[in-house]
């Protein structure tokens, strides 16, 4: 397919209607929540990092979704496996959270009874400060960390939906790297040289959706190496989210497709999945390790989530036939089923 590169300037019109879709390599569309024109609490604003290595990760969310805001801190280990959540959700902040407008400038503070988010910028670094009290029962969290970017570009796309006005943009930073660590309780664990992810949205999207979504930052054979995969928003006729950043090169891929098994006609998303292409371009096996799967239902609001890590193996085809291998590299895979 061929793909469309977007152009610097602002994302809406005056009428509220994307200007253009495709996709970038740095966040060149001005976003302003007050150039959205769709009636009711249907702008939807997050913040997302992962961060990790082979033994552990962690993942922190602060989303302001209009009528519901989100904060959530999930702790993985990966040799029991198992993972650790606190969630929490209040009502109607309607942009109240004052999300910045542009992954590149602003800060991120929430602060509420027993817990406490801050995403700071400094230059180029981000420093996340998270402090939960009853983690778990009687068990607090602090996490202190610092981000560096190790690469120039990031996957940024802008997707339109069928229903006007609607649409999703998105940015994932891939090849993070962390310092600092993580205090669950008594224990502290060393996030020096962990490498992670942010993926920063801002949209309106419709009600139903099903999304496709996986990740990946490390270092292999001395070689930084990330992906970020996915598919399943709005209409992807102008450009997909598929990049491979290898070294400090970018390459972009058509589309993509999670085989996730099937048994007693149901997923089984802790069997091996196939991603791949149909021209194999992309040609990936992820063999899972543990599922962190959360099945909500609140009034008109219900979430089915699976968010599966794992290991990859495989390879991808860049345009001059040369083929970049990866194995046994943790990353995560996951599919979430929205009505909200």
């Amino acid at each position: 397919m061929e793909q469309k590169r977007l152009t610097k300037g602002p994302l809406l019109d005056a009428k509220g209607h994307l200007i253009e879709a495709g996709y970038a390599t740095s966040l060149v569309k001005d976003y302003y929540r007050d150039m959205v024109k769709v009636r009711g609490m249907r702008i939807k604003e997050w913040d997302y990092y992962y961060l990790g290595n082979d033994q552990y990760g962690i993942a922190f969310t602060v989303a302001d979704n209009s009528y519901m805001w989100l904060t959530s801190t999930t702790f993985f280990d990966f040799n029991q496996p198992k993972e650790t959540s606190s969630t929490k959700m209040g009502w109607f902040p309607n942009g109240k959270l004052h999300l910045p407008r542009t992954s590149q400038k602003g800060d991120v503070v929430f602060k509420r009874k027993k817990q406490s988010y801050a995403y700071t910028l400094n230059g180029n670094k981000r420093n996340l400060s998270i402090s939960i009290q009853d983690f778990t029962k009687g068990v607090n969290l602090q996490a202190e960390i610092q981000l560096e970017p190790t690469i120039k570009d990031s996957m940024v796309i802008v997707t339109p939906f069928e229903k006007k006005k609607h649409f999703y943009y998105n940015q994932k930073i891939n090849l993070l790297k962390a310092k600092g660590f993580v205090k669950i309780g008594e224990t502290t664990y060393d996030f020096n040289n962990t490498y992670g992810v942010l993926d920063w949205g801002r949209g309106v999207w419709t009600y139903k959706n099903t999304w496709y979504w996986s990740s990946l930052s490390g270092v292999y054979q001395n070689k930084k190496i990330g992906f970020n995969l996915g598919y399943g928003f709005g209409d992807p006729s102008q450009a997909t989210e598929n990049m491979l950043f290898y070294g400090d090169e970018t390459f972009k891929f058509d589309d993509v497709t999670f085989h996730i098994p099937m048994k007693d006609q149901r997923e089984d998303f802790l069997a091996p999945w196939i991603i791949c292409d149909e021209k194999k371009n992309i040609n990936l096996s992820f063999t899972p390790i543990l599922d962190r799967h959360s099945h909500s239902n609140v009034l008109i609001i219900k979430s089915i989530q699976h968010q599966v890590f794992g290991r990859f193996t495989g390879t991808f085809r860049l345009p001059n036939g040369k083929l970049i291998e990866l194995k046994d590299m943790l990353g995560f895979a996951e599919k979430v089923v929205n009505h909200w």
